[in-house]
């Protein structure tokens, strides 16, 4: 058995910005970006037409949106915008470190995360009470191209780990997102469901799971 979680809502909680646009839009500022004044508009607005699931990172969007108003910019000021604006102030929450030991206890773990914004899970992982080295693989959506509940972003986790997507069992927060492990066969543990300080107790009754 092979266990992926979910980092932010599951393992740990983030400070967000309240209005990203503004917070992308003072980084933008403080970089020589000339923000247009309908910003708010243009950062709402679609810019892309991806397919079902696709990830979209924040920083093609910024970009897409600055240029939908004739904005001019430096190469990579877009990118290192973004990433200070979600820069996060982490909590780790409580029972996360001990879901991840007893799910190390039957295997390989690995993080799966929907995030459109690079380095975020990253600097998240640095920040939190967790042992990193407690992952064997860490899978975004940024860096896949496939959110949750796509099967893709799965069954690459599953490859990262070694398993097969049946093997895997997904922790999560969100059954629209994090419940797409059962569409390839693999099992959710929802924290609707099953509280994370109770997860261990609930990985030890899985089939292959049971205490040695």
């Amino acid at each position: 058995m092979a266990v992926s979680f979910d980092l932010f809502g599951t393992l740990v909680d983030v400070d967000q910005p309240a209005t990203p646009a503004e917070a992308v839009a003072d980084e933008l500022e403080s970089r020589g970006v000339d923000v247009p004044a309908d910003w708010a508009d243009a950062y709402a607005s679609p810019h892309v037409d991806p397919p079902e699931h696709a990830e979209v990172p924040l920083p093609a969007h910024v970009s897409r949106a600055l240029a939908s108003r004739g904005v001019e910019f430096e190469n990579n000021v877009v990118r290192r915008a973004v990433v200070a604006a979600f820069d996060p102030a982490v909590q780790t929450r409580e029972g996360a470190r001990e879901a991840v030991a007893a799910a190390r206890n039957r295997g390989p773990v690995a993080i799966c995360s929907n995030c459109s914004v690079p380095e975020l899970v990253a600097r998240t992982l640095i920040r939190a009470d967790l042992d990193r080295d407690g992952f064997d693989a860490t899978v975004t959506s940024v860096a896949c191209g496939w959110r949750k509940p796509a099967p893709e972003i799965f069954e690459l986790t599953a490859d990262e780990l070694g398993v097969s997507p049946t093997e895997l069992v997904h922790v999560g927060d969100d059954p629209q997102t994090d419940g797409g492990i059962e569409d390839v066969g693999g099992t959710a543990i929802l924290l609707e469901d099953v509280a994370l300080p109770d997860v261990p107790e609930k990985l030890a009754t899985l089939e292959g799971g049971a205490e040695p």
